[in-house]
């Protein structure tokens, strides 16, 4: 199955951006972007307000871009949510649900992550569904049943043909913006360990993109993303730099192709 499966980038810029860097950054990924485009699927989550922007200067391109977060709700007295709908409207196709960011800050729950990962889906959003254990969890050897209980929060809401289309981004808390990443054996050991859990649910499920994010940068990428379960990465500093961005999809490419 896994030659089946594609390399995915995708740059979490969280609460960075302002017009006239934007312009600058989204540029220099989408030239660089537009000679890997045949061989890996490569995208950014942008700020919501700055959706129209992203709009206008990446539509014809090969870079696909998406929201850091959605609301589960269509419409409604939901002061200060963003429905899926609406990043629809400007060409978005992707959507970060369940960031530990999220998930830590704002108390989301994995059944609250569920159904933003099906909300979605409903509306023609590709969810990208963080899951990863704290530090305290890794060092009481609760990994596994953190992160399993988080893919089974959501494959429990999802139906079969519904989870095939998610991408799950597996982020281990302690090494998100820290400097500190997983080894490429610790990433690849909890890989595998989601693949089984996916393919437990249906077989087909083997085919659903497992990206490693935590402080990928174009140093560890060739390593990581050359591991068997790793699919790609979810990049959140090093996104913000043209030059890192796409030194990282550059290693993507090299693994497809190795695989």
């Amino acid at each position: 199955m896994a030659e089946q499966r594609v390399k995915w980038v995708i740059g979490n810029w969280k609460m960075h951006g302002r017009l006239a860097e934007n312009a600058a950054l989204l540029q220099a990924v989408a030239d660089g972007a537009a000679a890997m485009a045949d061989a890996i699927r490569i995208g950014v989550c942008v700020p919501t307000p700055y959706l129209a922007q992203t709009q206008a200067l990446l539509s014809g391109k090969s870079l696909a871009w998406g929201v850091q977060d959605i609301s589960t709700y269509t419409h409604g007295a939901y002061t200060g949510e963003v429905a899926a709908e609406m990043a629809c409207e400007f060409g978005a196709t992707l959507a970060i649900v369940g960031h530990s960011e999220r998930r830590a800050y704002h108390a989301e729950s994995s059944e609250l992550v569920a159904s933003k990962a099906r909300r979605a889906l409903q509306a023609g959003l590709t969810p990208i569904v963080c899951i990863g254990e704290t530090l305290e969890e890794r060092e009481a050897g609760t990994t596994e049943a953190v992160v399993g209980a988080q893919l089974d929060a959501v494959l429990n809401l999802l139906s079969v043909e519904e989870a095939q289309r998610i991408v799950i981004a597996y982020e281990p808390v302690w090494a998100i913006g820290t400097g500190r990443s997983a080894t490429a054996e610790q990433a690849q050991e909890v890989h595998a360990f989601l693949r089984a859990r996916l393919v437990q649910k249906d077989a087909s499920l083997a085919c659903v993109a497992l990206l490693y994010g935590g402080s990928v940068k174009p140093e560890n990428a060739q390593v990581l993303f050359g591991q068997a379960d790793i699919d790609g990465g979810l990049i959140g500093g090093a996104s913000l730099k043209s030059e890192d961005f796409l030194a990282i999809c550059e290693q993507a490419k090299v693994a497809s192709h190795a695989h």
